[in-house]
């Protein structure tokens, strides 16, 4: 179960070597001259063909040049292997969020995806990316509210989150954006659809510290744990490596404030937002 984004990938990359080795085969070239044509070795066309290694755009746009294949490895390189709706360190992890039956998250900074506005969504891509279009933006936004539909199905899965206070008090994308962005997280919690606790700033130091996390659980596959670093993701399926961050997320919860007084702080922290911004 773990690894379906990694096998979807994977017939990208092997629909792409097998293509690949036809139309050079077909042109009567070996892999030595067609990798001393585009400047690279003969050995890495080759495990481009045996699905080795991921496909390059810039060697897949020289390919079409020598075999004059009229763009076609630079199509498919960019529709099958670059282009995901989500990051691709991601990816695996969004098809696993999908499927499971169970879910807990930990966030430390920021909310979860699952839960974000698309107003507090937009505030935090922009934040990471000043310079993308308008249009990359949305495309963005809606790849996430996408995600989030997985939360109107009633039965499943069952999410529980546990936001540290910091992800209630940073102001991401101004005070209008965060009352909307809590008074969404608080109806999400009346409708029993999401039970969220608080971990609060007088907890002082704790597991995991600043690291996100969610924890997967599924019924016909085991447990799995993904975590998040800068600009990388990790897939965990060891048992005793997944029974360790299991640990470690029961501290979290048992450190956290029970869900009524969670609730009475996000209702508290959306009228502080609400009130500053009347004023302002």
């Amino acid at each position: 179960m773990a690894n379906a984004g990694s096998s979807s990938r994977q017939a990208a990359w092997e629909f792409y070597g097998t293509e690949l080795k036809n139309r050079r085969e077909a042109a009567g070239m070996t892999q030595q001259e067609l990798g001393r044509r585009v400047f690279v070795s003969g050995g890495y066309i080759g495990q481009f063909e045996q699905a080795i290694r991921k496909p390059q755009l810039d060697v897949a746009a020289r390919i079409d040049e020598v075999l004059q294949t009229d763009g076609f490895f630079e199509r498919m390189c960019r529709k099958l292997i670059h282009n995901s709706r989500y990051a691709e360190y991601f990816a695996a992890a969004a098809e696993l969020e999908a499927l499971a039956t169970r879910l807990c998250e930990f966030a430390p900074t920021i909310m979860p995806g699952l839960l974000q506005t698309a107003s507090y969504a937009r505030a935090v891509i922009l934040a990471s990316n000043p310079f993308i279009s308008d249009d990359h933006i949305e495309e963005k936004v809606t790849a996430r509210m996408d995600r989030a539909h997985l939360l109107k199905n009633p039965a499943k899965p069952e999410y529980w989150v546990i936001l540290h206070e910091h992800v209630l008090r940073l102001p991401t994308g101004g005070r209008v954006v965060m009352a909307e962005q809590l008074d969404h997280l608080l109806a999400l919690a009346r409708r029993r659809r999401v039970l969220v606790q608080v971990l609060p700033y007088a907890v002082g130091a704790y597991p995991l510290m600043g690291r996100m996390l969610t924890l997967m659980e599924f019924e016909d596959a085991p447990p799995t744990a993904y975590t998040e670093a800068v600009y990388s993701g990790n897939l965990l399926d060891d048992p005793a490596l997944v029974k360790r961050v299991q640990a470690a997320y029961d501290l979290l919860r048992a450190s956290a404030l029970s869900s009524e007084a969670s609730l009475a702080l996000i209702e508290s922290a959306a009228e502080d937002y609400r009130r500053c911004a009347s004023t302002t």
